[in-house]
Order: C-alpha cells, then sequence, then structure tokens
C-alpha cells in the first residue's frame, strides 16, 4: 500500500471514529447525563439542596437542554461519520478546512471549556481534540502525497513524450 493511500485510510477511519464518539457523546447528554454533576456543583459553590431552593425547576429545565444539545452533538457525529467515509476518501474541495473547522467549533471548544471550568474529565476529554487533529494531519499530508506524485508523474511523461 502506497503511503498516500495508507494516509488517506488512517484520515478516513480516523474521523469515522470521531463521528461514532460524537454519537455516543450525544447518546450520553440525552439518555444518562444527570442535570448537574459534582463538578457543577462544586463550580457554582453550591449543594444540589441549595440549588433546588433556589431554582426549583432547574433540573428539568437542564433535562430538556441537554437533550436538544444531545440531538445536535449526535447529528454532528453522523454527518462527520459521512463525511469521513464518502467525502475524505474522495478529497472534495473545501473538506479539510470544514473539517478543521468542525472539530476546533466541537470537540477542541468543549476540551478547552472543561479545562476553564476545571472539570473532572479535562484529560480524559483532551483526547478528542488530538486525534481529531491526527485526523486532519493525515488527511492533509495524504493530499500533498498525492499532489506531489501526480505532479512527479505529470513531468515524467512530458519528458518522455519530448
Amino acid at each position: 500500500m502506497k503511503t498516500s493511500e495508507v494516509l488517506q485510510q488512517l484520515s478516513k477511519w480516523i474521523f469515522t471514529f470521531c463521528g461514532v464518539w460524537l454519537i455516543g457523546l450525544g447518546g450520553y447528554f440525552i439518555w444518562f447525563r444527570p442535570p448537574l454533576l459534582p463538578e457543577d456543583l462544586r463550580y457554582l459553590g453550591l449543594t444540589a439542596v441549595q440549588v433546588e431552593g433556589l431554582i426549583p425547576h432547574l433540573g428539568s429545565w437542564l433535562r430538556s437542554v441537554f437533550t436538544v444539545m444531545g440531538g445536535f452533538i449526535a447529528a454532528c457525529g453522523a454527518l462527520t461519520i459521512f463525511v469521513g467515509m464518502h467525502a475524505v476518501p474522495q478529497r472534495i474541495k473545501g473538506i479539510g478546512i470544514a473539517l478543521g473547522c468542525t472539530g476546533l467549533l466541537t470537540v477542541a471548544g468543549m476540551s478547552r471549556t472543561n479545562f476553564l471550568l476545571d472539570s473532572d474529565f479535562k484529560w480524559l476529554l483532551l483526547a478528542p481534540p488530538v486525534v481529531w487533529l491526527i485526523g486532519l494531519v493525515c488527511y492533509f499530508a495524504q493530499r500533498r502525497v498525492a499532489k506531489s506524485t501526480t505532479t512527479l508523474l505529470q513531468n515524467s511523461q512530458g519528458r518522455s513524450g519530448e
């Protein structure tokens, strides 16, 4: 297998994996995430009882917010899988930039926020942007290798026809 093909397969499967991870994260927010985590209460400097006393319906409202947010996260994952499986291998113009922006606005933004909030999961949530970045590096490296191979072939064919 050529270097270009290896890089293409790597980027394809890395983005597919990232999409599956996003769908899983979305499912967590929809079905399993409690309205307030212990780290949320720590950040607020309040107990669950104090929060319930101050804002009685916050838990049910957050449940709805997390359901919507989880749906958006999962939908982003579904699109990422599609792009990884179909657009990345075809090297459609603009896909690298779109994936870069998507990673920056999703997994990198989430990771940054978790560090700012001193989340219990901050180090674990550093992994998705790192994996996403590796996928981008593979994608752009594959494009560069493919382009240089094409240029070399064109140059050698041009010389042999002289």
